[in-house]
């Protein structure tokens, strides 16, 4: 028998990443401010990020009440139905605070530690991506397959920087070295929306270090339905350390030059 529960946490996560991008996408304020900062000056958190993520476990809390959370802005609890819900309510915040289009709504749903359902709302591109495990991965309703078999040295790959100075600066100096044995380099500033790129076929590849949970879950899904792989150092799977998703042609080459490269320390 079909399992009916992957579904019913997909549509939940759907109308929830709804409401959410509505209210982010509508709700900005013209002097929208910056209201605390995380791990540096620079990486911001806004009165947007709180309000989306209390709407979102709001909405999930009333509808499915047992259930866990663990949320960039602050939810966090333990649950006791097996499902936690892992949420970055605003992801590309510095996008977000700039009026650039690249930042997202991610909500994953999991059972028993698995990731069973994503969703990744895009809504400055009008997009909606979501996969269910096993069933693939759609972007507004349509399948989406990764692309097609490329060497290394055509591959358009993004990777993303974290704020700490010290960090960042090791981070630059792998993209350099990195730059000449790949078709090029993108910095789009949200994970998630760079997970589902390469879903999408936009990507060869992507790969950054120092993501949290929230950031990768959802998209990390929509990824591998879409026939991409994802890990982190060989292996091992995707974790702060390293993230790395690619079309199976791309992915060992990248991961193994990640590596040779010291893309997982700073």
């Amino acid at each position: 028998m079909t399992d009916p529960l992957p579904t019913e946490l997909l549509d939940l996560a759907l109308e929830a990443a709804r409401r959410a991008g509505a209210l982010l996408r509508d709700g900005r304020p013209a002097d929208l401010a910056v209201a605390a900062t995380k791990s540096s000056p620079v990486d911001v958190v806004t009165e947007m990020d709180i309000a989306a993520e209390k709407l979102i476990t709001g909405f999930l809390a009333e509808h499915r009440p047992d259930d866990g959370f663990l949320g960039e802005e602050g939810a966090g609890s333990p649950g006791s139905s097996g499902v936690r819900w892992v949420i970055d309510p605003l992801d590309g915040t510095v996008n977000y605070l700039y009026g650039l289009p690249t930042w997202a709504v991610s909500i994953a749903a999991e059972r028993d530690g698995e990731r069973i359902a994503g969703v990744v709302e895009v809504p400055m591109r009008r997009e909606t991506f979501h996969a269910v495990l096993g069933g693939g991965a759609h972007l507004n309703g349509a399948r989406l397959a990764c692309r097609p078999a490329a060497p290394l040295d055509r591959a358009l790959v993004s990777t993303g920087f974290n704020y700490v100075t010290t960090v960042r600066t090791h981070q630059a100096d792998v993209a350099q070295r990195l730059i000449p044995r790949l078709r090029d380099i993108r910095r789009g500033g949200s994970a998630a929306v760079d997970l589902c790129d390469v879903a999408a076929g936009r990507l060869d590849g992507y790969y950054e270090r120092g993501l949290h949970p929230w950031d990768l879950a959802a998209g990390d899904l929509i990824a591998r339905e879409a026939g991409a792989l994802t890990g982190g150092r060989p292996g091992l799977p995707a974790d702060g350390d390293l993230t790395v998703a690619a079309t199976p042609a791309v992915f060992a080459p990248l991961q193994a030059l990640l590596e040779e490269l010291g893309a997982w320390h700073d």
